[in-house]
């Protein structure tokens, strides 16, 4: 009376998700989809409890990668810098919008990405190599490629480690996540508006895609601190319509058109550094819940509007030199590492690096009525 279909549940950075192989669901879209909303949410789809499925109620938890081995291998070795025995994976992120039904396809998650390549060799989709693995993960999404690696000693997934992400209690072992050529990957240009400032309901904002689209908002410009609690900000209702009333707007200026049922762009609120080693402090809307961390390449986005010139952030956000710069967010700090170019004076963004961690949950099979 159900369908059985292998599974793995992974924690990956502050997210956690459910792990497909790609050929154990329908080619068909509007199949595959019935099959996920199945599996997250159960025969109650739009219940946001979602007592009847594996998801957890939240938009960090209702979540879903799909994972294969890629046959977009063709030029990766000279592009990426890497060897031609490399593993190349495609990555399809899925998310689950909570209390409707419906899946959104127009965002990655750099959280879950952490998890990929750990899926790939539990799975037995690749083999691994001592004392770390390497891939190169294609992220069907958005067009972009990441470099990614794991400890491996005995060709055996280490989740053991003494690295920290905030968010997430206790350390695990590190996974270095290098994202590659990631401007403009979902709006097509670092600042799809065409301006590294825009005006929309008299208030000025900056629109930036460096892996994930962000509206940077000057928390003061909302009578607000920017460093209420988590809680403070969900139960202000005039808050959220306010930033509500701006993305609808935006999106059709970032090139993503009609949002309403989108979770891009992310909307985040910015102000200065809470700590000494800060660079700037931030509250993030994904898309009407305040997120109690921020998105990997959320943060990477943030990051860059910070170094460039002329963004609502040069003001606010306090560079202290290096190339490693850390984003605060409710629950601590996202540290992001930016590889810079400069060129006749103009800044572009080669590489992308941060560590995240992931852990195996679970693996079987997920029975969907």
């Amino acid at each position: 009376m159900q369908k059985a279909i292998p599974y793995m549940h992974f924690r990956g950075g502050s997210s956690k998700g459910l792990f497909f192989n790609a050929e154990d669901l329908p080619k068909d879209e509007n199949e595959r989809n019935k099959y996920i909303l199945a599996a997250i949410e159960g025969s109650d789809m739009g219940d946001p409890r979602q007592i009847d499925g594996l998801g957890g109620g939240s938009s960090l938890s209702s979540k879903v990668a799909i994972v294969s081995i890629s046959e977009i291998t063709e030029g990766i070795s000279e592009m990426r810098h890497t060897t031609t025995d490399t593993p190349v994976l495609d990555y399809y992120f899925i998310q689950v919008m909570i209390g409707k039904g419906k899946v959104s396809t127009t965002q990655t998650c750099g959280n879950i990405l952490a998890g990929v390549l750990p899926f790939a060799i539990e799975s037995g989709m690749i083999e691994s190599t001592h004392p770390t693995t390497k891939a190169i993960i294609n992220i069907v999404n958005s067009d972009g490629q990441c470099e990614v690696i794991v400890e491996t000693p005995n060709g055996q997934v280490n989740y053991a480690g003494k690295a920290k992400v905030d968010g997430v209690l206790g350390t695990a072992a590190p996974i270095i996540c290098n994202y590659l050529d990631t401007e403009g990957a979902t709006c097509g240009a670092l600042f799809p508006t065409g301006s590294s400032i825009d005006i929309i309901d008299k208030k000025e904002i900056t629109c930036i895609d460096n892996g994930m689209p962000v509206v940077l908002l000057r928390a003061s410009d909302f009578g607000i601190s920017g460093y209420e609690t988590k809680e403070e900000l969900d139960n202000n209702d005039v808050l959220k319509h306010e930033i509500e009333s701006i993305r609808l707007k935006a999106g059709f200026k970032m090139n993503l058109g009609d949002v309403l049922n989108q979770s891009i762009p992310k909307m985040c609120l910015i102000s200065p550094p809470n700590t000494e080693a800060g660079v700037v402090n931030t509250r993030m809307f994904i898309p009407h819940v305040c997120h109690d961390a921020i998105g990997v390449l959320a943060a990477v986005s943030v990051a860059t509007s910070c170094i460039l010139p002329k963004t609502i952030a040069e003001n606010i956000a306090i560079l202290r030199g290096g190339t490693s710069f850390s984003v605060e967010h409710p629950t601590g700090e996202f540290t992001v590492n930016l590889e810079i170019e400069n060129k006749s004076g103009q800044l572009s963004i080669k590489k992308s690096g941060v560590m995240r961690t992931a852990r195996l949950l679970s693996k079987g099979m997920v029975y969907i009525p």
